[in-house]
């Protein structure tokens, strides 16, 4: 597989042939448009330039003809030994390979940067490339300093970490088997009007408050513990110490890291130990200029000044240091500040990260109960990536970095990896180019270092901007006319001379010459810009830089400006055309190739919903917006993933982004637990996914009128009861029983009216039976009636016969 080294160079030097042919074919030569009457000058028109230095050459020919392609002067008849055109070069001086662990018997030999020592060698305008590996080393040792406020508003926290050093011992030594740990603790500049300076404050701050009436006297910085692998000793320090009281709201919170960073000696630190200096508090600093307030006027001299008794005792002379020297000081003692602030604070620390390199910042709640893991979660934080700083970058050097990280996949513009596991290898393709030629003995050398790390690449520098030819110079030649010396195949004649041999005198003038100064016929001699003096154009000066050419034809001041700074100030006016510097193009220089500032903080450019032009995002995405188009409450994705696995790890600490310790860096967005979810806001959206547990959780996005994103979330999931196996029972009992009276029941009102219908019928026939019994033939009576004819007399009594 290639490095970004081998694929770098086979495409620059592609590049450099298409111009080359580009110049030639289009009639435009860079190298003969140039003024170039010396070896040296041509050298610094464009690193594909050459100059001829024999002798017989370009006879009858302007001494620019002298300088051009080393193709086209061959063939024109210079001989390739007398054609100049030194090339950039690389050299690596030390190359110790990666280590692979950091304690041990090898813990002072350890590795984690590679090569550590190159040399180049530099034409100016030419890049060149080298490739540099860094490697996080497992189990490195771990120096940790915390640093903690003592104000009054401090004294829950102080409660809460009086255990500590063994929790926290307990808790790295899963990540370290070398641990060490300090303390020191601050206050506040014990003066007016940052503290009670009333005599009767002088020895207890507190006096005649109420709630906490004692306290220690104020004072600025105070180093308690020395780093030690005693983490009792820590616990016992901790719980000797008591708070104090200021006046003002902000503390003095960077006078103390400032000392805990540049007294190395006094706090322990050691050099091959990653240095984590913890520094806990719940309101805002004092910057620099405060002071002024107290009458200080002498600025900070970011040194150390702790007194024997390890308290800092220029508190009440110099000045609060500013956040370019707390950075200063940071970085070149290897220092990674970690703000453990509360929640109100994080926004204002966080602005403090952008300027200061190599810190990060944590929520810490109002008592400290979470500070191990704050802890733990920023170390992890810091191993996760690697960030390359330059130091003493000379002016006249361009730089560019290109990242390969764990994906294989190069990044032009960006010098830092992220979400990176300890152990892992990123490399980086670093290009540099020389802008122009230095004063003579002047040091060109800088430094290449991971931020936070103490292993740095060492890069010395010299140019190549003499020609070899010039060390066998003639003075007073024969060939000169014995007024000029002989340099490189021509002459430099003595003030008051001219031509190629010293042959003539300024002010001489013939028609003869004057055909020699136009550069076609009908052109105005010299483009109008200067004089014709035997058979050269001697070129006016201009109040606005710099005319030249073989013709005059040429000037230094008339290419495009931007903001009226020729070039943007990232290029060189050559000839009406702005060369631009590395890392620079446009027809004014004015656009940036870096495409660091692009980068969004899961690595994607633009957040991938737009493209880096010039250095700043351009969002292509409709509803897209901010630095890095990662603001989009209208984009398909605004529920997407990521929102998702936020709120997993911030409120339930659960979900992809928990497992790899990137939550704290990847989720930036406002967090709000709600019991209920209100909808009747028109610009936020509403999302809501699934679980693993089949629950259903809502939350909607929504941007702030100060630009940040905030994502309001119901506390918990809403889930379903899952079923009760008793309440089933019974149901299912309860239903067949009922089934089984309902069916009883119907099976009764059957059979009752099916009774009662025979009944009913059995009546009516009994009825009809009843008058119809004297028609029946086959009835009978069961009394017999027999009649006799009996004879009545006139009185009406029988006298034959009655009736039986």
């Amino acid at each position: 597989m290639w490095s970004p080294g081998t694929w770098m160079w086979p495409a620059a030097l592609c590049c450099l042939i298409v111009g080359t042919l580009t110049h030639t074919a289009g009639g435009f030569n860079v190298c003969m448009s140039g003024s170039s009457t010396s070896c040296e000058d041509c050298l610094l028109i464009h690193p594909s330039c050459a100059w001829c230095a024999q002798e017989d050459f370009g006879k009858g020919r302007t001494l620019t003809s002298r300088c051009d392609f080393s193709h086209n002067l061959q063939r024109r008849g210079c001989q390739a030994r007398y054609i100049e055109k030194p090339t950039s070069s690389l050299s690596v001086l030390q190359n110790m390979p990666l280590s692979s662990k950091g304690s041990g018997s090898t813990q002072y030999d350890v590795v984690q940067i590679a090569p550590q020592q190159i040399s180049l060698s530099l034409r100016p305008g030419d890049q060149t490339f080298f490739d540099l590996q860094v490697r996080q080393v497992e189990d490195y040792p771990v120096d940790l300093y915390y640093l903690m406020d003592l104000s009054l508003s401090m004294k829950d926290d102080l409660d809460t970490i009086r255990n500590l050093g063994t929790k926290l011992a307990h808790e790295m030594g899963k990540l370290t088997s070398n641990f060490r740990l300090g303390f020191g603790s601050f206050v506040d500049k014990n003066m007016s009007p940052f503290s009670y300076t009333a005599p009767k404050y002088q020895e207890n701050p507190c006096n005649g408050y109420k709630l906490f009436p004692n306290c220690v006297p104020t004072f600025g910085f105070r180093h308690i513990l020395s780093l030690t692998d005693e983490v009792d000793r820590f616990n016992e320090e901790v719980q000797k110490q008591m708070v104090s009281r200021n006046r003002d709201a902000p503390e003095g919170g960077f006078d103390a890291i400032l000392q805990a960073a540049v007294c190395k000696e006094e706090i322990g630190w050691r050099k091959e130990a990653y240095h984590l200096l913890v520094f806990a508090t719940d309101d805002v600093p004092h910057l620099a200029l405060d002071g002024r307030l107290g009458g200080l006027v002498e600025p900070h001299d970011g040194r150390c000044h702790l007194s024997n008794n390890s308290e800092y005792s220029a508190s009440t002379r110099m000045d609060y240091p500013s956040l370019g020297l707390l950075g200063e000081k940071l970085a070149e003692n290897n220092i990674f500040l970690i703000f453990a602030v509360t929640k109100r604070l994080y926004v204002i620390y966080k602005n403090f990260t952008a300027l200061i390199p190599g810190t990060t910042v944590e929520i810490l709640d109002q008592d400290s109960k979470n500070v191990i893991q704050l802890i733990i979660a920023a170390y992890n934080n810091i191993r996760s990536k690697v960030e390359l700083t330059v130091w003493d970058h000379p002016e006249d050097i361009s730089l560019s970095f290109t990242a390969t990280c764990q994906d294989g996949k190069p990044l032009p513009g960006l010098k830092k990896c992220a979400d990176l596991k300890i152990g892992d290898t990123v490399s980086f393709n670093v290009s540099v180019e020389a802008r122009s030629c230095p004063p003579r003995g002047a040091d060109h050398s800088f430094t290449i270092k991971p931020v936070g790390f103490k292993d740095r690449l060492e890069v010395t520098v010299d140019y190549q901007c003499d020609c070899g030819c010039s060390q066998t110079a003639q003075s007073n030649s024969s060939i000169c006319s014995s007024i000029g010396t002989y340099n490189c195949g021509t002459c430099l004649c003595e003030p008051g001379y001219l031509g190629a041999h010293c042959e003539c005198q300024e002010g001489e003038a013939s028609s003869m010459y004057f055909s020699a100064c136009r550069e076609a016929e009908g052109k105005q001699i010299c483009s109008g810009r200067g004089e014709c003096s035997c058979n050269q154009c001697l070129c006016y000066e201009s109040e606005f830089g710099k005319i030249y050419g073989s013709y005059c034809e040429c000037d230094n001041f008339s290419c495009a400006r931007h903001k009226g700074v020729l070039c943007s100030g990232h290029g060189e006016c050559h000839c009406g055309e702005c060369k631009c510097h590395a890392g620079y193009v446009g027809d004014n220089c004015n656009c940036s190739t870096e495409t660091s500032s692009c980068a969004s903080d899961d690595g994607q450019m633009c957040s991938g919903r737009g493209s880096c032009v010039c250095g700043r995002c351009q969002c292509s995405e409709p509803g897209a917006f901010g630095d890095t188009c990662e603001k989009c409450p209208t984009c398909p994705d605004a529920c997407g993933t990521k929102s998702r696995e936020c709120i997993e790890c911030r409120l339930f600490n659960s979900g992809q982004l928990a497992d790899n310790q990137t939550c704290q860096r990847l989720c930036k967005d406002e967090i709000i637990t709600v019991e209920a979810l209100e909808t009747d806001d028109s610009s936020a959206v509403m999302c809501l996914y699934k679980t693993e547990n089949d629950c259903i959780m809502k939350f909607t996005y929504s941007e702030h009128a100060s630009g940040r994103s905030i994502l309001t979330a119901l506390k918990e999931p809403e889930c379903g009861s899952g079923p009760d196996a008793l309440m089933v029972l019974l149901a299912v009992v309860g239903s067949i029983l009922l089934v089984g009276v309902v069916l009883l029941a119907v099976w009764k009102l059957v059979i009752t009216i099916h009774d009662r219908r025979e009944f009913a019928h059995f009546q009516s026939a009994r009825s009809r039976a009843r008058y119809e019994m004297a028609s029946n033939p086959l009835y009978k009576q069961p009394v017999t009636t027999h009649f006799v004819e009996t004879d009545f007399d006139m009185y009406g009594k029988s006298y034959n016969g009655g009736v039986h």
